[in-house]
């Protein structure tokens, strides 16, 4: 038996809309959770690929809570040029090659104006060669990496934060000035990949600018990226000799625990020091209450300064969802996007990828509510090179000053 079906002229007509949502839903719903900016016809869309699952997940999260909470603000404002922002962020899940896929498919398919917060050095070493091939912004980024800071620097690439090597360097300086440290006591576990380099690089050199003569004189422990195999490397460092007064740490902040909690266990008093990309508030949580004097360098403020920037940082994450706490990885993603935003305020004609990169660089010396003034130029792509030293104390992190080193025990 044939069975015969009669379609109407209205009914094929509603059945073809039906067809083209579900043809377009699939957008809808990755920019819904992009971040709950739909992006609309006429929106200004931006990029970011970033890690949202895995063990360094909270790190994409944070900053992708910032980035949207400064569009969320603008957006409220009028937007620029009478258009809404919006953020397509992609998973990667810390890994490279995942971020080379993001890349093209934000710059080739959704054709975004700009990529920015990508979290991440191993994944900044993959996006670089592309955005710069393709004259795509590259702002703001998660990383210290030095690859992300050449001199000229590359045209495409535009950097919020200070550097790892700044970081470490700042460690080094107070360690050995304000902590009385010769440059051999100071010791070093990173992450084995490009992340873990940089900040060790940028230690070296600072203890070479303060007598260091033989960089194998420095205990070097390592561990693998995506790993919790920390024990070799703890190993290296708990066999020196002499025992090292002070480690530095250039890592994720599940395997900073491990090594933390085990370095304690078997009897290693050495203060410790990591940087900023570790997420002080997670390995407070990790660490737990027991174990206090843990410093670490932060690229913004603290989260509790008077600073206007701070401030405006609380009402716009409060704005977006009251619900979500401040963190230093949002507060750098929302500063980065008031940067890229003052930029795209000063652009009279169309905004396009190129204007956006003229728009960065002519913004030299600017005020955005920092005890200091930020500058981007031609010649300087990182706005800011400030530190600022917080410490554990009862699993909250506090601000520190480096003073405070010669109390330490």
């Amino acid at each position: 038996m044939r069975i015969s079906i009669y379609i109407t002229k209205s009914k094929s007509r509603l059945l073809l809309q039906v067809l083209l949502l579900l043809a377009v839903l699939p957008n809808l719903v990755l920019n819904a959770r992009a971040g709950e900016i739909p992006c609309l016809n006429n929106s200004h869309i931006f990029g970011m690929s970033t890690v949202l699952s895995g063990p360094a997940a909270h790190l994409g999260i944070n900053m992708r809570n910032g980035v949207l909470a400064a569009l969320k603000e603008i957006n409220q404002q009028g937007g620029i040029q009478d258009r809404s922002l919006c953020l397509i962020a992609l998973d990667d899940a810390y890994e490279p090659e995942k971020t080379v896929l993001n890349m093209h498919r934000l710059i080739e398919q959704e054709n975004v104006l700009a990529i920015i917060g990508n979290v991440g050095t191993p994944t900044a070493i993959a996006s670089v060669p592309i955005t710069n091939r393709s004259r795509v912004p590259f702002f703001g980024a998660f990383t210290g990496a030095g690859t992300l800071r050449r001199n000229p620097p590359d045209r495409y690439v535009v950097n919020y934060r200070a550097s790892y090597a700044e970081e470490t360097a700042a460690m080094v300086q107070a360690l050995i000035v304000n902590g009385r440290l010769q440059p051999n006591e100071i010791a070093f576990f990173t992450q084995r990949d490009a992340y873990g380099d940089s900040g060790f690089v940028g230690g070296i050199a600072a203890l070479k600018k303060n007598g260091l003569k033989d960089e194998t004189q420095i205990t070097h422990g390592r561990y693998e990226r995506d790993s919790l195999a920390i024990e070799n490397g703890l190993a290296d460092i708990l066999l020196a000799e002499p025992e090292p007064k002070a480690v530095i740490i250039v890592g994720t902040y599940a395997p900073s625990a491990k090594f933390i909690r085990l370095a304690r266990k078997y009897g290693l008093n050495s203060l410790l020091l990591n940087v900023s990309f570790v997420g002080a508030a997670p390995l407070a949580q990790a660490l737990g209450p027991d174990e206090d004097g843990v410093i670490v360098t932060q690229v913004v403020p603290h989260l509790a300064a008077s600073l206007p920037i701070v401030q405006d940082y609380h009402r716009a994450l409060h704005l977006f969802d009251p619900s979500i706490p401040p963190t230093f990885g949002s507060l750098e993603g929302y500063i980065s996007t008031r940067i890229l935003l003052l930029a795209l305020e000063k652009i009279t004609g169309d905004i396009t990828r190129e204007s956006i990169m003229n728009g960065l660089e002519d913004l030299g010396q600017f005020d955005l509510g920092f005890s200091a003034p930020l500058k981007i130029s031609r010649t300087e792509h990182q706005a800011s090179h400030q530190i600022w030293p917080t410490i554990i104390r009862n699993g909250e992190v506090l601000p520190f000053d480096w003073n405070q080193l010669k109390t330490l025990p």
